[in-house]
């Protein structure tokens, strides 16, 4: 099974929220086994089960139950993406939705949203998450009001949302969800869905041009592209996570496990611009970061886990990766939890 990440502007857009919020990002960061520059790193794609462990952090960090709330109500509009230039290049706001869906991957792999007209009102089934991420209230809420920023600014603030349905349940603080969202809101929902008037659908956009709008497809299109590549990095890192432990993890026996030649493995990793030692380096990095930081496992364990044959070459590669030895980075990570899959 393919391992679902989302694109790296989710993380950033929360990044400004928490600084605007004055939280201690570089705490929350430490918590996750990462720097704040990892945020801006190229091409950034994190694992979509992260979102467990990041809200988490931030929740603990904060000391505030309703953070996805409040940090929802700070997230700047999402600019700049070629999402964005997709809807303001359409000639009217339905259109724009309906292309958007097209390439919506490239904002998460896990989206899979869909909309469908209901009497006077458009519905959206906001679809964007796993099933262990879209019950999760500080995902989601802050999710829909970074969407309603979204519409409401390609729209020139004429977007307006006429109901919202969650998963989550709530026991509290309802009526204060509905007055930030401007609209009712209903919890404990079959599905997480934004409905708003069906009007909408037919607004033109003041930026539409058909030669930029066949660009701008042409290049989400080659993004896409792109993702779709880097598919097979995936799922080397799942076989490699198998055969870890029995220390026959080469180019060969993970070509077998995906029955292709390892030349034909090679070529498409070469294609997602990467390499096997280099998937098998950074898989070994994170896993022993999270053994590090979230067990008490001897070190020799770690380098049996890890599927190094001795302790020292286990010591001079993590110095090499992290800049310390394994010792002073589990004393710098004690008691914090860590991103499982950071890549």
């Amino acid at each position: 099974m393919q391992e679902l990440r989302d694109a790296g502007v989710m993380l950033r857009l929360i990044y400004e929220a928490m600084k605007k919020k004055g939280l201690d990002t570089d705490l929350v960061f430490s918590r996750l086994g990462v720097n704040a520059e990892y945020v801006y790193t190229d091409q950034l794609r994190t694992p979509h089960s992260a979102q467990l462990f990041f809200w988490q952090a931030v929740e603990d960090v904060s000391g505030d139950p309703d953070i996805g709330l409040h940090l929802g109500q700070l997230l700047p509009a999402y600019k700049g993406q070629v999402l964005e230039y997709l809807f303001l290049s359409s000639p009217t706001f339905g259109e724009g939705l309906r292309r958007a869906q097209n390439y919506q991957r490239l904002l998460s792999d896990a989206a899979n949203t869909d909309f469908f007209i209901e009497g006077e009102n458009a519905c959206m089934v906001l679809d964007a998450a796993s099933d262990d991420v879209r019950r999760l209230r500080h995902f989601n809420e802050c999710f829909v009001q970074g969407l309603l920023s979204f519409f409401c600014s390609i729209t020139d603030n004429e977007f307006r949302p006429s109901r919202v349905e969650f998963e989550h349940e709530r026991e509290e603080g309802k009526e204060y969800v509905a007055e930030v969202l401007g609209c009712e809101v209903i919890f404990g929902a079959d599905e997480n869905r934004l409905y708003f008037p069906v009007s909408l659908l037919s607004r033109a956009s003041p930026h539409a041009e058909p030669e930029l709008l066949d660009l701008h497809e042409r290049f989400a299109s080659e993004q896409v592209a792109r993702l779709e590549k880097k598919d097979i990095v995936g799922q080397v890192e799942r076989i490699i996570a198998e055969l870890l432990d029995s220390g026959e993890v080469t180019l060969n026996s993970v070509a077998t496990r995906l029955d292709i030649k390892p030349r034909t493995l090679r070529t498409r990793l070469t294609e997602a611009e990467t390499s096997f030692n280099q998937i098998l380096a950074d898989f070994r990095y994170r896993l022993a970061r999270q053994l590090l930081a979230t067990t008490d496992e001897s070190i020799d364990e770690i380098v049996y886990l890890t599927g190094f044959s001795e302790p020292s070459t286990f010591y001079r590669a993590f110095k090499r990766w992290s800049g310390m030895t394994p010792i002073e980075y589990r004393k710098l990570a004690q008691g914090k939890d860590a991103m499982v899959d950071t890549p």
